[in-house]
This record gives C-alpha cells, structure tokens and sequence, in this order.
C-alpha cells in the first residue's frame, strides 16, 4: 500500500495555475502527492538548512537561570528585554512565547478585532499574519513587491476599506520592506503600522536597524533566526500605553493575585522562561559576531553562485543599506513548477543536504481559501511562492560544503529544468 497521503482537490484551489499543478492542490495547501514536510531529525552527515550558534557564554548563563529561584519570569527575563530596547534603540521591549503570538498581543493592544480588517502579505516563512484570524480581525491579502518579496506598499493602498484599522509588513528573510512609503500610507490613513521582523535582525533601512520603523514590531527566536533560543520572540514600542497592555495581555502577574481588576481584560499566558531568556541575553551579547560570521558564508556563497548560469545575485532594493538574510533563497525560472521544485528539494536530500520551499502563500492555504481567496488572486506572491527554494544558511558551514551543495543544486536544476536557468 502507498504511504503518500490521499489529497482530494478542492474546487477553485488550481484556479489559475499555468502548469500541471493545476487543480491539484489539496486541503493542505500540498500539490498532489506532494509529501507533507516532517520534523524528522537529520543525521550528523547532513548539510541543514539550519544550525544555532551556540557558545560556553549560552551555556553558563542557562547554568546561571538553573541556579536561580525563579524559572518563570524572572531577572533574566528582565535583562532580555531591556538589553534587547537599548541595542534596538527602541524604549520598551515586552518577551513572549512566539511571533505569532506577539502579532496577536499588538492587535489586542491596539483594539484591534471582530469587525475589523488589517491588511497583510500572504508571503512569508513565519506566516505570523495568522495572528489576524486569531484576533478576530479579518485579514485582507495584498500582493509584494517581486523583487523584494515585501508588501508593495501602492498596491496596499488600494485595499483600504473604512474597515481597515492596520497594516502588517514584514522585513522578508530579512530584506527591510519600504518603511519610508509605509509610514506615509498608514500615516495619511490614520492606521497603525504593525512591523514584522520576525525574518529580520540587523538589517539597516536608512541607517536604522529593523524593528524601529512600526509604532509596535515583533521579533522571533526560533530557527532559523540569527538571534536563535528555540523559541520566543519580542514585541517593541515606543508607546508607554501600549508596553503597559502589552504586558498586562501577556501573562497574568504574581501581584495581580488579589486585584479586584482582574479578568477586565483576559490575558494570555505567553510569557518565556528564564531558560529562554538566557539563552536570548547571551545570544544578544554576541550577535555582531554572529551576523559578521553569516556574512562570511554570504560572501561564500555569492562567489559560488556566480559561476552559476543564469542566476542573480540577491536583490537590495532603495534605502537598503544592509541586508541580513534569514536563510538562503533562490529563485527558480518561470520553467519550474512547484512539482518540480519539489522533485529538486528531493534530489538534494538524497545527498543529505536539507531545502524547502520558501513558504506557501497562506492565501493559497485551506482555511483562507474556505474565506473565498483563490489561486490567480496575487500573482506575484503565487510566483515566488511556487519557485522560491530555501537553501542552508548558518555560521557553521564551510566553504566546501557550500561548493558541493551549489554543483549539487547546478546539476539537479539542470536534470528538472531540461536544461533551464534559474534567476
């Protein structure tokens, strides 16, 4: 009996598509026969697509939060987050469980829900737009920028309803979005601006870091982050009302235990622990040698790509003044498919070496096409999001196994593609 899963198609989810996929798409978001991604761990002998960069300050510090009194919210959570303000260059930065849940945080801070609507980017690894939905707010999709993958701010303005009560746009792998036009659109609109950059840490956009640019941003720690705790992130402001919601949201508080104003507003239990933070304060003390290391492997891999035919190197768009990618991305040529692409992430784990898919535009996804979006919709999103492929990107890669990765890419393209470039 075959072990791929059984896949119906729904009605309308190819609608659209110029190649074999057509119609093939499933419930979960997957092309027919296509095999869901696991979380299956890699041997020793593999390349992966990621590899926190850890060290003995990580370890002691950890050692430091095991010998406290308190693991839950304790004074190394309090130095994450105000070492995390003062090297952002922002006045508060509030700690929780996840991007998502912080995106989801700001919208409550905001007053943000049922009724509402906020405009977002379908494209994304971390996909924190889902955060809408849980909110009770109604996500409206709008196409990016090609090149940059980040959300095209003119084409965002031609979503605005009277409904309309924010913008969500993220830093994508990295790559800062055109904050200068954002700032001007919600601005003119009297919206708030909600930055993602849980893609992002260290980019500059007009000689300042991501993250300084919406009235509230949200980081994540998770892989493949540079700044890497296996979970967590921040939410930062420099609104003193909205830290204040933003905290009292986040967790239920020891000194609220006889508060007859509790429960007025529900808070969520999202909070990191002392472990997390730890791991977070050492990995923040370090991360201009963490970055400086990944630009490193940046410089690896743009020398190898270049005997590459037909590729590009990354783009950097205007008031760009340094980008730190999150992982690394290539672009397959109109002749792909998502079949295809597929079919090259498998040739690459046959040589041990780990790839996915960039992301699945989340318009594309089973829930939201229930809501009525449809293949065809935002075609730029759709574009990149069939073709986009992920490669390995961590400070522990060597110039070797970049070589062999990039002919191994090179020659599977070749195979799959019958001989088409890539750019």
């Amino acid at each position: 009996m075959s072990d791929k899963p059984h896949i119906t198609p729904v009605p309308g989810a190819g609608a659209g598509l110029a190649d074999e996929d057509a119609e093939r798409i499933g419930p979960d978001g997957l092309v027919a026969d296509e095999r869901p991604e696991t979380d299956e761990l890699l041997g020793d002998d593999w390349i992966a697509l990621s590899d926190p960069d850890m060290s003995e300050l990580e370890q002691q510090l950890v050692q430091a939060a095991l010998g406290g009194s308190r693991l839950t919210h304790g004074p190394m959570v309090a130095r994450f987050e105000s070492s995390f303000a003062q090297w952002l260059g922002r006045k508060h930065a509030v700690s929780v469980s996840s991007g998502t849940l912080g995106v989801l945080l700001a919208l409550r801070a905001l007053g943000i829900g049922p009724g509402d609507e906020v405009i977002a980017s379908p494209h994304g690894w971390h996909q924190v737009a889902q955060a809408i939905t849980l909110a009770g707010a109604t996500v409206v999709f709008s196409d990016i920028n090609y090149w940059s993958g980040c959300l095209d701010p003119v084409r965002a303005e031609s979503r605005i309803t009277p409904r309309t009560k924010a913008i969500l746009a993220g830093n994508v792998n990295g790559h800062p979005a055109a904050w200068s036009a954002l700032r001007e659109l919600a601005d003119g609109h009297r919206l708030a601006l909600i930055e993602d950059s849980t893609e992002a840490i260290g980019s500059l956009y007009k000689g300042r870091k991501v993250g300084r640019f919406g009235d509230v941003a949200v980081f994540d720690f998770s892989q493949p982050s540079a700044l890497c705790c296996g979970e967590g992130a921040m939410v930062v402001t420099d609104d003193d009302r909205l830290a204040i919601e933003l905290r009292y949201l986040r967790q239920r508080s020891v000194k609220d235990r006889n508060s007859i104003s509790v429960g007025a507003r529900v808070p969520l239990q999202a909070g990191i622990s002392e472990l997390t933070a730890a791991l977070g304060v050492a990995q923040l003390a370090r991360i201009d040698d963490i970055l400086a290391r990944r630009k490193e492997i940046e410089a690896i891999y743009l020398a190898e790509m270049n005997s590459f035919e037909g590729i590009k190197p990354p783009y950097i768009g205007p008031d760009v003044d340094l980008v730190h990618w999150m992982v690394w991305v290539v672009h397959l040529g109109t002749r792909f498919t998502a079949s295809a692409r597929k079919q090259i992430v498998e040739d690459l784990a046959s040589e041990h070496i780990e790839a996915a898919p960039y992301c699945k535009p989340l318009h594309q996804q089973f829930f939201y096409q229930q809501q009525g979006w449809q293949r065809g919709q935002l075609p730029l999103a759709e574009r990149i999001g069939d073709r986009a492929l992920a490669l390995p990107f961590h400070a522990h890669l060597d110039a070797d196994e970049i070589h062999f990765l990039v002919s191994t890419l090179k020659d599977t393209a070749t195979n799959v593609g019958a001989g088409a470039a890539i750019y």
